[in-house]
């Protein structure tokens, strides 16, 4: 019996090609799914801060924000982010940067971490990238996470207790660590049984062709 393929994924719920590349990887999971001999896989989202210095009240919109984190003109920032909603259109999400609320993403991470404890971390990735990406939602806000886990099937007043205590902040630290270890300097970056890593929001296809190769590898391994 081979074990299941690990895929880790460092990721942060305010990186936009982190939300297209979590979709493609599901679309090319589904894929693979349906091969005579499917391969079985675990994912599991890791934390990375992509601007852990961002306030929880930024001022100004997500043009803003990259004028000034990558030092390049309003002009420059509204063009990526034409560019990254055309992308995100392609995967079928629909991304309004009008209405995004810019903010910092430790304690959605310390969430996630909680969500994960619960079973439920799939769901609340899901949840917590959709309200900010498409809604709007303030997600530095502890009301505004507590309501999003919620949604995502997790008990408010529990995660709200997450929260207020602090308790998972040491996993999201562990996290950074490791993706530091790994030499991550970008997301989304996925990490294939712990050997392979697969940078960016890669296609559906290259995931589907990926797991199906490790799949195939570790049977192979497995018969010798």
């Amino acid at each position: 019996m081979t074990d299941a393929i690990k895929i880790d994924v460092w990721s942060d719920i305010a990186c936009p090609w982190c939300y297209i590349g979590k979709r493609n990887l599901e679309k090319g999971l589904a894929e693979a799914s349906g091969d005579d001999d499917a391969p079985a896989v675990e994912v599991t989202f890791r934390s990375f801060e992509l601007s852990p210095d961002t306030p929880v009240d930024f001022e100004g919109g997500e043009a803003d924000y990259l004028a000034q984190h990558k030092g390049i003109s309003e002009a420059q920032a509204h063009q990526l982010l034409e560019r990254v909603t055309g992308v995100a259109a392609g995967a079928g999400i629909e991304y309004r940067f009008d209405l995004l609320k810019h903010t910092n993403t430790v304690k959605a991470h310390e969430l996630l971490h909680f969500a994960k404890e619960q079973g439920r971390q799939h769901e609340l990735t899901e949840r917590l990238m959709s309200a900010y990406f498409t809604e709007g939602r303030h997600l530095g806000r502890e009301d505004e996470l507590v309501s999003l886990a919620a949604d995502a099937g997790l008990d408010g007043e529990e995660a709200r207790d997450a929260l207020q205590s602090g308790r998972f902040l040491p996993a999201v630290r562990a996290d950074q660590a490791q993706a530091a270890a790994y030499g991550i300097n970008g997301v989304p970056f996925f990490v294939i049984d712990g050997k392979y890593g697969v940078s960016g929001a890669q296609p559906a296809e290259a995931f589907a062709q990926i797991v199906r190769q490790v799949w195939s590898e570790d049977h192979d391994s497995a018969r010798v």
